[in-house]
């Protein structure tokens, strides 16, 4: 595809509706069917997992149909690229997705769908229309978003919508990293909530999926599903990749292999529980299928000179929670497990660009508690007791290590799963085990969830606080999106001077911090 002169992303978000584009959008467009029964596309466009060549593309239909897919360098569509089609099927829930090759680096995609009735081939849906920009394969600025947890502890979708997925949308970011949490199949909503203030929290929507907590496939599909109905969602959705990750909500809330199913649950078995919810997630995000180990999560994507991108998953390789002080690195002890520990030492080694983002579903030096009422159990990496490192904080101690001792420079952390924003520094001189080089860790979220917070940091790594911002004692926990405290990051890498800058923001686009690193050159 040649290169073309692209439109701004507010001009195209303002042609393209979330389900079907509008006569006013003033695209080309083919003859369609006027039949009252033509399909149509159920939750909008999905993107993602987008590098310099390819790119992830998603959708979903209300019945069994043929998806057909044109791709294109211009939003007029001219000399558009019509590929081999997919169907739609129920054993996917009408879910498709499409890996696109062969894309020009830096290149604004346009991708036109339509869904021909397997049924009546003469029955053809409105089209939707999605777009994303190719990574680079020069320096160039790079701006991406990240947050996590989205429909959190009953705080559905009201009439305000989830306006943090807007505010990002302002912000034209090439791409949103999704850090975990990106549904809550044990949170189920109801019509109202009651609020301190004696006002009421309204659900506008409420699915009959998202009314208990998902057992089946079908319930773990629904949650999904559920979120894509938020219009500030798919408009996101429509003009930006989103990058997902996955943490414990999206089977049940602090799930391991030793987790105890509470009385909300019939199925009493986690292993099945969670293959359900791997399925779901695999089918409703565009995120790429690994031949190797299929429905893996953990990645990277390179994006760029200036930028790649490694998704840890901190969740399916776990050992069970417990109090995580055993001496030696064992499978009880895991939390990333050998194989993906293997993998990311390998991949930083071999990465040549000049920052390593490490994306992870879960903080290192915060603690979480299994048992948050007694203070007992280990959830995340840190156990608490403040000491050498133990239990899963060996591992993480293995890989600070190694970083170290081979040379890789310009790491930093990202992650969200406590449901308030901080910055971390994390300072070897500070710390019981000091064997690494200083790093940041930056904290976002929630995106549309309850906030709470704050909690204590294990001084193992020696993070020290740089800032933080969490409900103060007076508003207590569990605070609705509506409190104003949801939370999202920017990230911009400087073309020319190559810098990482940092802002933690609240979702009416206040700036809350920020900080600019500079990387270390190499020699």
């Amino acid at each position: 595809m040649t290169r073309s002169a692209s439109v701004t992303r507010r001009h195209f978000l303002a042609s393209s509706g979330a389900i079907a584009l509008t006569a006013a959008s003033g695209l080309a467009l083919p003859s369609y069917s006027r039949a009252n029964t033509r399909p149509v596309f159920t939750h909008g466009v999905q993107s993602g997992d987008v590098d310099a060549t390819t790119g992830m593309i998603w959708t979903r239909t209300d019945r069994p149909s043929r998806v057909n897919i044109e791709v294109a360098t211009t939003e007029s569509f001219a000399n558009a690229v019509r590929l081999p089609p997919l169907n739609a099927f129920p054993d996917s829930d009408l879910a498709v997705k499409q890996l696109l090759t062969d894309l020009a680096s830096d290149q604004d995609i346009f991708y036109r769908l339509t869904a021909v009735d397997l049924g009546d081939l003469n029955a053809v849906s409105e089209p939707i229309i999605g777009r994303f920009k190719t990574a680079p394969m020069t320096k160039r600025n790079i701006r991406f978003a990240w947050s996590g947890d989205t429909v959190g502890q009953g705080w559905g979708i009201d009439e305000t919508g989830m306006k943090t997925y807007a505010t990002m949308a302002q912000h034209t970011p090439d791409f949103f990293l999704h850090s975990g949490d990106t549904i809550y199949a044990d949170g189920p909503l109801v019509e109202e909530v009651d609020l301190k203030d004696g006002t009421k929290w309204k659900n506008r929507i409420v699915t009959d999926e998202k009314r208990k907590v998902a057992e089946t496939l079908d319930e773990y599909r629904g949650q999904w599903k559920y979120n894509l109905l938020d219009d500030h969602v798919r408009s996101l959705n429509a003009i930006c990749p989103t990058f997902f990750q996955w943490d414990d909500h999206e089977v049940t809330n602090n799930w391991s292999a030793s987790k105890v199913l509470d009385e909300r649950y019939e199925e009493k078995s986690i292993a099945l529980l969670s293959a359900r919810a791997g399925r779901a997630f695999h089918e409703m995000t565009p995120i790429r299928y690994t031949p190797a180990e299929p429905g893996r999560v953990y990645r990277k994507i390179a994006y760029g000179p200036l930028l790649d991108v490694f998704f840890l998953d901190l969740r399916s390789y776990r050992g069970p929670n417990g109090p995580s002080m055993e001496e030696t690195i064992t499978p009880e002890s895991a939390i990333l497990g050998e194989r993906q520990v293997r993998w990311l030492k390998q991949e930083l080694l071999n990465s040549k660009a000049t920052w390593k983002v490490i994306a992870s579903d879960m903080p290192l030096g915060v603690i979480v508690w299994d048992n948050a009422k007694d203070k007992k159990g280990t959830e995340a990496v840190a156990n608490g007791d403040n000491g050498p490192a133990k239990g899963r904080e060996l591992e993480i101690a293995d890989l600070l290590r190694f970083i170290k001792s081979a040379g890789v420079t310009n790491t930093a952390w990202f992650t969200a799963d406590v449901h308030y924003t901080a910055a971390h520094y994390y300072n070897p001189d500070k710390a019981q085990f000091q064997d690494f080089e200083p790093f940041w860790e930056f904290v976002s979220g929630p995106i549309h969830a309850g906030t709470f917070g704050p909690n204590d940091l294990d001084q193992t790594f020696g993070p020290e606080l740089k800032f933080i911002k969490a409900p103060t004692p007076e508003r207590g926990q569990n605070l609705p999106p509506s409190a104003g405290l949801q939370f999202f990051g920017l990230v911009d890498i400087d073309g020319t001077s190559e810098q990482m800058t940092v802002r933690l923001m609240d979702r009416e686009n206040v700036e809350l911090y920020k900080v600019t690193l500079d990387p270390v050159r190499s020699i």
